[in-house]
């Protein structure tokens, strides 16, 4: 009997040896191992063994890259406005031997580095700029921050402000600032639609009187090209008409028709007058339309 109870509690302190002294590390972590208190070895991803009663794991350090959050806090601006900034630090452990003996606490010492490095920079701007230079207050943070972890055995990858929360009354005029800044924005472009509407309809009206005036002198053109073409036509028919005559005269019996034309229109255009007037008038002698007959048939020969 009391043999089996000293086998049982021997069997038992095996196993509880075995736990203590085996290890499984998982992957992308690091275990820091002391022999009697004195760094010994650093344990990575696997299975591994132990010495019972000597060597001890002191600290245990996940690889991966680790979001740390930042707290609130008051900064001062430039122009003396305190405004509350947060942020998120992201970081990884490059050595675990200084991670451990480096530093006590290394995420705890980053998060208030930040905090001391973005007090900093938020008092060389102004509010309004704050808003704008996010990237350049990031990049001053992570350069601090990355020099000072350099002991640490720690890399800084990235640092974002999450939000940048002003007094109500400077957003309340931030507010009002950006609405007469909307205001004036839709003025210009009212005014500059406006302007341009002014201008189209002024190129219309000028557009429309250079048609109308190239359609006027297109049609004075035409027309004066027409009344040339008439009066050339009137003179082509007038010269035939009078060659015709000449070409008649020339023939027998010409003369005399000639002469009874002559005679012919002037006692019809002596009617005429006699019609016209009540008062007919006769030429003292009659002869004197034989005369005139004559006059014109000489004349009529000459311009042939």
């Amino acid at each position: 009997m009391v043999g089996t109870i000293i086998a049982t509690g021997l069997a038992i302190l095996v196993i509880i040896t075995l736990m203590n002294t085996a290890r499984i590390v998982p992957q992308k972590t690091a275990v820091i191992v002391e022999r009697l208190g004195k760094y010994s070895r650093t344990l990575n991803a696997g299975f591994h063994i132990l010495t019972p009663f000597l060597d001890r794991v002191s600290y245990k350090h996940s690889l991966k890259e680790v979001a740390v959050d930042v707290p609130p806090q008051m900064c001062i601006t430039r122009d003396n406005i305190a405004v509350e900034v947060d942020g998120v630090l992201y970081l990884q452990v490059t050595d675990p031997v200084k991670a451990s003996y480096g530093i006590e606490n290394f995420l705890f010492a980053s998060s208030q580095l930040s905090q001391t490095t973005m007090r900093s920079e938020i008092g060389k701007l102004e509010l309004d700029r704050t808003f704008e230079e996010r990237d350049q207050i990031n990049t001053a943070i992570i350069a601090a921050v990355d020099k000072a972890s350099d002991p640490w055995g720690v890399k800084i990858t990235r640092y974002e402000i999450k939000n940048i929360h002003p007094p109500q009354t400077v957003r309340d005029a931030l507010e009002k600032q950006m609405r007469a800044e909307r205001e004036k924005r839709a003025a210009i472009a009212l005014s500059e639609g406006e302007r341009q509407s002014v201008i189209n309809i002024a190129e219309g009206s000028k557009q429309e009187a250079i048609m109308t005036s190239e359609g006027e002198k297109m049609k004075q053109i035409n027309e004066a090209e027409g009344k040339a073409q008439e009066i050339t036509l009137v003179a082509t028919a007038t010269a035939a008409g009078i060659r015709s005559i000449a070409e008649a005269i020339q023939m027998p019996g010409g003369e005399d028709a000639v002469n009874l034309r002559v005679a012919e229109q002037y006692i019809k255009e002596f009617g005429k007058l006699a019609k016209e007037g009540n008062t007919m008038i006769i030429p003292s002698n009659l002869s004197e339309v034989g005369g005139m007959v004559a006059a014109a048939t000489s004349l009529i020969k000459k311009t042939t």
